[in-house]
C-alpha cells in the first residue's frame, strides 16, 4: 500500500473543501478518492491516467485521479510518485475542480 503525503498546498485546498458546508459532498468524495488511493492506485472508479507533457514538483510524471466523475467541476487529485528511497509513496500535489 502506497503511503500518501499532501503538499501544502493540496492540505490547504483540503482544509478549503471541509470548511464549506456548501462542499462537503465534494469534501467526502475527495476523502474516499484518497482512501482508495491508499489501497490500490489501479482502482477503477479513480481513472488515474498521466498527464502528458507536466512534470511535478520532483521532475517526475504528474497523474491525475478522480475525486468525481460526470458532474460539473467535478473534484480532480493531480499526484506524482516521490523519488527513490520513498519507494510506492506518492505526493498529492494538488486537489482541484476539473474545468
Amino acid at each position: 500500500m502506497p503511503s500518501v503525503t499532501l503538499t501544502k498546498e493540496a492540505s490547504a485546498q483540503l482544509h478549503k473543501l471541509k470548511a464549506d458546508g456548501g462542499l462537503q459532498k465534494r469534501y467526502k468524495a475527495v476523502c474516499s478518492a484518497l482512501k482508495k488511493m491508499r489501497a490500490n492506485l489501479r482502482y477503477p472508479g479513480l481513472s488515474t491516467h498521466p498527464l502528458n507533457g507536466m512534470l511535478c514538483p520532483h521532475k517526475n510524471t504528474l497523474y491525475e485521479a478522480y475525486a468525481e466523475n460526470k458532474t460539473p467541476a467535478a473534484y480532480r487529485i493531480l499526484w506524482c510518485y516521490l523519488p527513490a528511497p520513498a519507494k510506492d509513496s506518492i505526493l498529492v500535489v494538488q486537489i482541484i475542480p476539473h474545468l
